[in-house]
């Protein structure tokens, strides 16, 4: 498994160290044309939000691949059992290549999920017949995570657990340890800030709560440092900083396939205004929550920098957690290859509304060109804006994370 994580063979961008203030970035090695897929990353581990989970959005426990059929996926979303998708031929769903673990039941979109998860953290975190068991030191550690961070959900403690059945499996420990600490570490003043930006003001003590928990349910000798209050600190700044949202959905792939179908034009208009119409209807019913949620660690994108306007995007075409970058312009050999922190209509406020967002969830100021054209611009917002900033983007920023 280790040699899998990573970029795909090819990549055509490199990290390069840029500074001590800046950390990382990551530069294009030749010409790129917009509209490339600058490279395809598999995480070096990932997890499914639980809340998410919870409320039978079905996705493969490895790879985060939706379960359900466009046409389950629509009627949960819809409430209305009785909906009928045309075109089901359009769906990319496999139910006759899934399977479960025989001991937990976890289900997984194919034998080659469940083997490749078995191998890396499987045989650590499987729950046995103790699945639905309330005591069992790895349901307590998730109930209470529930109960610390309600969506909209930004990061999950699963995530940290697989690091640490990921290591306590592995024959070669040191190159996981390397693995993950390729990551960005920050300061404690800075971990601090990120801890109390995803636990809230009870964060000291809502912590100690979890690390306990986290001890009890996964201590490792050789990793005890990462059970230290230092050490589970850090830990948890680091899945903060650089976990990466992942959304996947059935029913926007089969979407996708519905678009490229070459239909006659009154049967392409009719199909058009109904899946406008299903969508209408859906977010009456679901809201913005349209997606299987989750998030991982990815070595070369987690190394992209922010820009108010970037050269690239990521994005899960794949419908698992395979993450592509494409370029959205021209990018030269030698230039830094930049992402947005924010989603679009963020990125239309103004540069002291972008920065307070971009302060408060990832605790730096942008100097970007375009803000730095904004740079005599007051430090102040419009009405309109200050009304949206009485409540933090997490919403936006997390519909930003997982664009399918």
């Amino acid at each position: 498994m280790a040699a899998a994580a990573g970029p795909h063979a090819g990549a055509a961008a490199e990290a390069r160290f840029i500074s001590s203030a800046k950390g990382k970035g990551l530069f294009a090695t030749r010409n790129i044309r917009k509209g490339e897929t600058v490279f395809v990353e598999r995480p070096v581990v990932s997890s499914q939000f639980l809340w998410n989970a919870l409320y039978n959005y079905r996705a493969c426990d490895h790879c985060l691949r939706a379960l359900e059929t466009a046409e389950e996926n629509a009627q949960r979303l819809l409430g209305k059992s009785s909906l009928v998708l045309p075109h089901p031929e359009q769906c990319s769903i496999r139910k006759d290549l899934h399977q479960q673990c025989p001991r937990c039941q976890v289900t997984y979109c194919s034998a080659e999920c469940r083997q490749a998860a078995l191998e890396q953290y499987h045989q650590v975190l499987c729950l046995g017949p103790s699945r639905d068991d309330p005591t069992h030191p790895l349901n307590k550690l998730q109930e209470a995570w529930r109960n610390m961070h309600y969506p909209p959900e930004t990061s999950s403690i699963m995530l940290m657990a697989r690091m640490v059945a990921t290591i306590k499996q592995a024959k070669d420990k040191e190159w996981w340890i390397k693995a993950f600490s390729q990551f960005c570490n920050k300061t404690a003043n800075e971990e601090e800030e990120i801890v109390h930006k995803l636990l809230g003001d009870k964060f000291k003590g809502q912590l100690e709560l979890l690390r306990l928990l986290f001890t009890e349910a996964l201590y490792d000798e050789y990793l005890s440092r990462w059970f230290t209050p230092e050490g589970f600190r850090s830990l948890f700044a680091l899945v903060g900083t650089n976990g990466q949202g992942i959304g996947t959905s059935s029913l926007s792939q089969w979407v996708h396939a519905c678009d490229a179908l070459d239909l006659p034009m009154l049967q392409r208009e009719e199909l058009d205004a109904f899946i406008d119409q299903l969508y209408k209807d859906i977010e009456k019913e679901s809201g913005e929550f349209l997606n299987c949620e989750g998030s991982g660690l990815y070595v070369l994108q987690s190394c992209c920098n922010h820009s108010c306007i970037p050269n690239a995007e990521t994005s899960f075409p794949e419908n698992n957690f395979l993450l592509h970058l494409t370029a959205l312009e021209d990018i030269e050999a030698g230039e830094e290859i930049c992402i947005s922190y924010l989603d679009c209509c963020q990125r239309e406020r103004s540069r002291h509304s972008r920065n307070k967002i971009l302060r408060e969830n990832y605790l730096f100021t942008c100097s970007c060109p375009k803000c730095l054209a904004q740079a005599d611009d007051a430090d102040v917002t419009s009405d309109e804006e200050e009304e949206g900033e009485g409540e933090t983007d997490d919403a936006e920023l997390e519909d930003e994370m997982t664009d399918v």
